[in-house]
């Protein structure tokens, strides 16, 4: 048996400017993991707290709460620290294409493909148009259009076009359904191969976006057709690794329809009201847009990027292919 986990102080005693040796039991786990147990609070507060640069681990604030705590690590929380400011690079690597008409990009999770409102900065456009910026020496603000969007909390490849030509092709292509796009999922229980195709609504009565019989609207107006198809790829103890191909491209239509099934994402904190299984704990939504095809507008040629999964999907994978060893 391994060293006993250290007792948790009492939530809401965490003491601001006092420096906390991790135990030896922590070492190696998640940083959000670490602060929830040496602070005694809730995942949503551990994680907050690192995320708002409330944390400084040996002495430096830290704000990613997937990174490893180490031997000899020590934490600090500082109840009023100021947020740091938000990032305008992209990480090395981000740009994996780009060429005079589009500009291929991985999102990182926990950016906004573009702003949510007028205050919000350090999305992935902007970030885009800094890069284009510097590569290029464009003056002003570079040409970025905007032909589709994945979530906050997806990652994943992400396409800007560059010129007119280029978004009016790329938004037929997307509007016609012919642009190929490939995730992978971690998700809650054994759900089943096959395919979704149900018309989604804004409201379907519980305030959320979900599907309805459309036999039952008065009018098909509001109603998106949404048809996603999902392949089993693993099953594991509690959760399956899934693959989801897009044949339309509704807002959170993955997340609805998996949900609706009775297999929400891990790290779903919306659509999983229902569920009543053991929920999986994940640092964020357990969704990668690992694929993205289209014709290119200028070359007519067909063209494929891909992603591979990324660390914090795979550190949770790898736990549980550790449960299913046991």
């Amino acid at each position: 048996m391994g060293p006993a986990r250290p007792a948790r102080p009492i939530a809401g005693q965490a003491v601001s400017g006092v420096v906390q040796e991790v135990p030896a039991a922590l070492f190696g786990e998640r940083l959000d993991a670490v602060v929830r147990e040496v602070l005694g609070v809730s995942w949503n507060a551990a994680r907050g707290y690192v995320e708002t640069g409330k944390i400084a681990v040996n002495g430096v604030v830290t704000t990613n709460i997937l990174a490893r705590v180490k031997i000899g690590n020590t934490v600090t929380f500082t109840e009023n620290a100021r947020r740091p400011r938000p990032e305008t690079d992209l990480p090395e690597g981000a740009i994996i294409h780009v060429d005079t008409h589009v500009v291929v990009v991985r999102k990182p999770a926990g950016i906004s493909t573009i702003p949510f409102d007028e205050n919000e900065t350090g999305t992935l456009d902007e970030r885009v148009r800094m890069f284009l910026a510097k590569k290029f020496g464009e003056r002003g603000r570079p040409s970025l259009g905007v032909v589709h969007r994945i979530d906050k909390e997806t990652s994943g490849l992400v396409v800007f076009t560059r010129t007119w030509l280029a978004k009016e092709s790329l938004t037929q292509q997307f509007r016609e359904h012919s642009v190929r796009r490939r995730y992978i999922a971690l998700v809650h229980g054994h759900p089943r191969t096959g395919t979704f195709k149900t018309h989604l609504v804004e409201n379907r009565g519980d305030g959320l976006r979900g599907s309805v019989e459309v036999n039952r609207l008065k009018s098909k107006e509001g109603s998106q057709l949404a048809i996603t198809h999902i392949t089993v790829e693993e099953e594991l103890p509690g959760a399956a690794l899934v693959v989801c191909v897009l044949e339309t491209g509704r807002t959170h239509q993955i997340r609805v329809h998996l949900s609706e099934a009775g297999h929400p994402l891990a790290g779903e904190r919306v659509y999983i009201r229902n569920y009543k299984g053991e929920r999986l704990y994940a640092p964020r939504l357990m969704l990668h847009a690992t694929e993205l095809g289209f014709v290119h507008p200028k070359t007519q040629q067909e063209v494929l990027f891909k992603d591979p999964m990324p660390e914090d999907m795979r550190g949770l994978l790898e736990e549980l292919r550790a449960k299913k060893e046991k």
